[in-house]
């Protein structure tokens, strides 16, 4: 076990430190630019034709009759993945190291990563194709394969990328959307409730399999249900708080900005440290909430209805904005308006620290709510880590599904299911330190992927604004692929657009 620590923390630096932390925020700053800025320049636009057309476009939430699923769903499946417990833990800890100033790297690091998010679905929908079960099967793996290694005297590597991408993903689908989750289900569950942890696991292997063993669709149409009730659940509580100490926002605020440039460590250390470790937790704590860049939710965007790529990427842009500028924006304010931070230091106040940063979120709604606030934290998160074990199920069946063929998927489910329980009993923090490993990991290639086909994504891009936007005659463009591109052009009508 000591030689496994140690070769996953050695990985673990290399795979999260500054040059990999580059590489994401470059790729995130090229998208931006060379799409123009659009999550800023078309900002009503995406909104309108994503949480705008939920309630005014029937074909975004109608269930379809083939393999495929809507676009509400697909959205709701990668929230359940992403919404998790990085959004209350991931913000308590990257405060609790990096101090307040960590908030703003994260806003940065979330900025840019919406047109990362957008890109990859966007290349998700180019070179989607379906299955022998009619399902669409996209992700990094597949624009991997068939987009980068179409470059010349790229095809193997192009291959190669995507296998690695595969594996890294099918490993951390045990890990960060298995073992390690249910692990924070079952511990906070005990400590709330008083419930054993074996008795909470047998729980979870029935609600998980009950789920996932019914497929994508079963998945979806949980998800679809359990995601907008929770966030919403969860946005209330938050607002309620905030606006118990409104007072001190325009300090928290200051905090946040001063923070972000402070030349002082947090926690103490030499000149410039403190803008490094604010800038380090925020940039890593934001990709492991977003996901952005990792490649991971495109795996289920790519099975949406939708026809036209740069819709399905407005999703990905609205999914990053949700989970990070909403979701983790509101969970900061909270843990830094409650007092649990001294604002003048950055530092945990003494209460605050004796119970540990993965507690501040219960600390602040036990300030306001007592006990009660408590028991309200631990149900979010058990909605949050099942949902996203849910979502991530179906990542991990996506990649075994192209490592080992479509028969492979239903022997993941059980083994899936299984190690539910295996992870209800385990001690979670090696699960927890690889599978943040495994993530990184799917993260490289995914990158590489995404700058080899940026040019892609920018006439993709281009095509739909001028069609969509400038109303020029021009070619839609659908598909890398003739035959899917014949197909969905065929079908393609202004509400599908």
């Amino acid at each position: 076990m000591g030689i496994i620590e140690s070769v996953n923390s050695t990985v673990n630096g290399i795979v999260w430190g500054w040059p990999a932390l580059i590489l994401l925020g470059f790729v995130g700053v090229l998208m931006t630019i060379m799409t123009k800025f659009f999550q800023v320049g078309h900002f009503g636009h995406w909104m309108k034709n994503t949480i705008g057309a939920i309630f005014g476009d029937r074909h975004v939430v109608k269930h379809t009759g083939d393999k495929s699923i809507s676009q509400f769903q697909s959205l709701c499946t990668a929230l359940a993945a992403t919404v998790g417990t990085g959004n209350i833990v991931g913000v308590a800890g990257a405060i609790a190291v990096g101090g307040p100033g960590a908030v703003f790297w994260m806003w940065l690091i979330a900025f840019f990563g919406m047109m990362t998010n957008y890109s990859e679905n966007v290349l998700g929908i180019m070179y989607r194709r379906k299955n022998s079960e009619g399902e669409w099967c996209g992700g990094a793996m597949y624009y991997l394969r068939d987009g980068l290694g179409a470059k010349k005297g790229c095809r193997q590597i192009g291959a190669i990328l995507a296998a690695l991408f595969s594996c890294f993903c099918l490993l951390a689908s045990f890990g960060i959307g298995n073992m390690s989750q249910v692990n924070s289900m079952v511990s906070n569950v005990k400590t709330a409730f008083g419930i054993p942890q074996i008795a909470t696991g047998i729980f979870l292997v029935i609600a998980v399999g009950a789920v996932i063993l019914g497929g994508l669709k079963r998945i979806a149409s949980i998800t679809e249900k359990i995601v907008p009730f929770m966030v919403v659940l969860y946005l209330i509580g938050t607002i309620i708080i905030i606006g118990l100490h409104i007072g001190t926002i325009p300090a928290v605020f200051g905090a946040i900005f001063k923070g972000a440039f402070s030349v002082q460590a947090a926690a103490g250390g030499g000149v410039g440290a403190g803008i490094a470790m604010a800038m380090q937790m925020g940039f890593k704590r934001g990709v492991f909430s977003n996901e952005a860049g990792l490649g991971s939710s495109v795996m289920v965007h790519s099975n949406s209805n939708v026809k036209e790529p740069v819709r399905q990427g407005m999703w990905g842009i609205f999914e990053v904005f949700a989970d990070t500028i909403i979701v983790c924006t509101l969970t900061a304010l909270t843990i830094l308006s409650s007092g649990a931070i001294d604002l003048n230091t950055g530092l945990m106040t003494q209460e605050a620290e004796s119970i540990g940063s993965s507690s501040l979120m219960s600390y602040a709604f036990s300030q306001t709510f007592g006990s009660l606030g408590a028991a309200f934290v631990a149900l979010a998160i058990l909605l949050f880590a099942y949902s996203t074990v849910l979502g991530w199920s179906h990542y991990g069946s996506k990649a075994c599904e192209y490592l080992f063929g479509t028969k492979s998927i239903y022997v993941y489910r059980v083994v899936f299911v299984v190690i539910v329980l295996a992870g209800s009993v385990m001690e979670a923090q090696l699960a927890w330190d690889i599978s943040d490993t495994f993530n990184g990991l799917m993260m490289l290639p995914n990158l590489i992927g995404v700058l080899v086909l940026s040019p892609v994504v920018m006439k993709v891009t281009q095509n739909y604004v001028d069609r969509r936007l400038h109303h020029k005659n021009v070619k839609p463009i659908l598909s890398a692929f003739d035959d899917i591109q014949a197909e969905q052009e065929a079908s393609l009508s202004d509400t599908d657009e």
